[in-house]
């Protein structure tokens, strides 16, 4: 199972990419032919896919971009099967960009929503200002995701005393959360070289 919830990602990635370079090279192939014949040349759909790529970007950038993409992202999600496999690819897409945010310090576990239970978290700094003065202690900003979809979740001021560093990298904590699970990092052969300790 573990294998499989590595390759997925890949799979679905190559998959999307085969589909569009070959829908576009199936669309740009009999206009060209039809309005300059002999002057085709095969792979331009591969350069076309490419400047998609680069367009989708560039509209991601400014706002009247991001509310097509909204747009698109909301018809999306209203289309029967469509939705449960766009959902999904999307999760695990969010995932990797959170992760890759630099305000996710280290994983910790502590125990939520009440003694006895355990959650995963991502500790985002240490809380200052009124929170700070609030609880009078050393007290951490831990974001608690929700699952599959960990983009959502929870903000929790928790005591640095409460909660419990685990020697797992961000990549590692994120696929248990959208794993449900079911993916486990193993114990490190080295204990004494995980995370820092978030006390």
């Amino acid at each position: 199972m573990t294998g499989l919830l590595v390759v997925i990602p890949t799979w679905a990635t190559w998959l999307i990419l085969k589909t569009l370079y070959t829908s576009l090279e199936n669309v740009l192939g009999p206009m060209i032919e039809q309005s300059l014949p002999g002057r085709y040349v095969p792979g331009l759909g591969f350069v076309a896919l490419i400047l998609l790529l680069i367009l989708a970007g560039m509209l991601a950038s400014y706002a009247i971009g991001r509310r097509l993409l909204a747009l698109w992202d909301y018809l999306l999600t209203h289309v029967p099967v469509v939705r449960n496999v766009y959902l999904t690819l999307k999760a695990v897409v969010d995932a990797l960009s959170l992760q890759q945010r630099e305000n996710l310090e280290r994983v910790v576990m502590l125990e939520y929503p009440r003694k006895g239970i355990y959650a995963l978290g991502f500790v985002t700094g240490s809380a200052q200002g009124q929170i700070r003065a609030a609880t009078d202690q050393e007290t951490l900003s831990v974001f608690l995701p929700t699952t599959p979809n960990p983009t959502s979740g929870f903000l929790l001021f928790v005591p640095a005393d409460d909660v419990m560093p685990m020697p797992m990298s961000i990549e590692e904590g994120m696929k248990c959360i959208i794993s449900g699970g079911m993916y486990m990092p193993p114990v490190p052969k080295h204990p004494g070289n995980g995370k820092t300790p978030a006390k």
